[in-house]
């Protein structure tokens, strides 16, 4: 009984120990504050459906925080006549790729995570330009073109 007392109080140190030692290294090593700036929220859109494809302003990018306007990764363009949604990620002002958020796998709908899409059913993940980064997913996914104008972005939905 004395040993079973001792060795669970030595379990219960070793556990506070490791804890402590790992929320420290988190903090000194500028962790939290990273993941912390990278939990923003998704920004929705819907965008204007015209004969062509869909036109997304650029001030869809730009959100103000403590007074500062700041620019998102991507935004997710979802609109009830597209069947599944785009992700639009933003590389520079000039620079943005759109991608039909369908698993190439076996079609379910992918979740953004930053600069890569996954899939919640059988896990496959795709980079912010449509490539498998994992599998069980062997095809990329459909990748629209892009017009990119002064205040707009035009993806081109028409069958390539």
């Amino acid at each position: 009984d004395k040993t079973h007392s001792l060795s669970r109080k030595f379990i219960v140190m070793n556990r506070r120990t490791f804890i402590k030692q790992t929320c420290n290294t988190c903090v000194s090593g500028g962790l939290i504050p990273l993941l912390i700036s990278s939990c923003q929220a998704t920004h929705y859109t819907s965008g204007v459906i015209d004969e062509t494809g869909i036109n997304v302003s650029k001030s869809e990018f730009t959100y103000l925080k403590k007074e500062q306007t700041l620019l998102r990764q991507y935004i997710i363009i979802q609109n009830d006549k597209l069947e599944f949604p785009i992700y639009l990620y933003r590389f520079s002002d000039n620079e943005y790729s759109a991608l039909w958020m369908k698993c190439t796998h076996q079609g379910a709908e992918l979740q953004a995570s930053g600069d890569s899409l996954h899939c919640p059913s059988h896990g496959s993940e795709f980079t912010n330009k449509g490539a498998v980064s994992n599998g069980p997913a062997e095809r990329n996914l459909r990748v629209f073109p892009i017009r990119v104008q002064t205040d707009t972005i035009t993806i081109d939905l028409r069958q390539s």
